[in-house]
């Protein structure tokens, strides 16, 4: 069982965090050195080309996939040092995730949709349903708690998503390009929504995203080139 470390400064800290991979016989660096802390209740933009590494950075950061060496802290545990399923439980209790895909099941109405993170922690079914249902009215859908994804436009799928990655009151939401599908009335309502959580709940935020505009409205801006990681900014 892992066992915590002594505090590390801020809630995510990587340190000399190297990615490669072997593809066709050759060596493919993907991230060099990466050195990053991220506080609780920050916002910030992973921004960069394709091909430039933000993925992998935001994957590292999920847990999804750990990276070649380096140190990486998240909330006072060594994730080297973390069993599979510590990794799994962390994910499941401290990080809420947002696809620019939605990542909804689509046979499942966005009642059950929201509810199946708790459901996976062994809530009970009467809990996760009362649970879901105060945050899909935080995001306003209750009145469409019961429509399954196809019968729900695209800001809605989302504000379901956002709604599902906050049921289990992660400190951290991760979003790869969460309004990439969105027109942009409805994607500065998903950014009007993220943001108001980051500030209101001090959820830290950590979005992946293309858009400039988006970037602007985050308080740190992280730039991934060629591998390494610059702060290209902070308001």
């Amino acid at each position: 069982m892992m066992t915590d470390t002594p505090a590390q400064p801020g809630l995510i800290c990587l340190q000399g965090i190297g990615k490669s991979y072997q593809l066709a016989g050759q060596h493919l660096s993907i991230l060099n050195d990466v050195c990053l802390s991220i506080d609780r209740g920050d916002s910030c933009g992973i921004l960069g080309a394709s091909g430039s590494g933000k993925s992998t950075l935001l994957n590292i950061l999920g847990l999804l996939d750990l990276p070649n060496c380096g140190q990486y802290h998240f909330a006072g545990h060594d994730i080297f040092n973390a069993s599979p399923d510590d990794l799994a439980a962390i994910r499941n209790q401290q990080i809420g995730f947002v696809f620019q895909s939605f990542n909804l099941l689509p046979r499942l109405s966005a009642l059950d949709n929201v509810a199946l993170p708790l459901s996976y922690r062994g809530v009970s079914r009467h809990e996760s349903l009362e649970q879901a249902l105060c945050m899909l009215e935080q995001v306003g859908l209750a009145e469409r708690a019961h429509h399954r994804p196809a019968d729900l436009s695209g800001g809605q799928r989302q504000r379901v998503a956002i709604a599902r990655a906050l049921v289990g009151k992660p400190s951290v939401i991760l979003a790869d390009e969460p309004t990439g599908n969105l027109d942009s009335t409805t994607a500065q309502e998903i950014m009007d929504l993220l943001l108001a959580l980051n500030h209101d709940q001090q959820v830290t935020l950590i979005i992946v995203t293309h858009d400039a505009h988006i970037a602007e409205r985050l308080e740190r801006k992280i730039l991934v080139r060629n591998g390494a990681v610059h702060e290209a900014g902070r308001l």
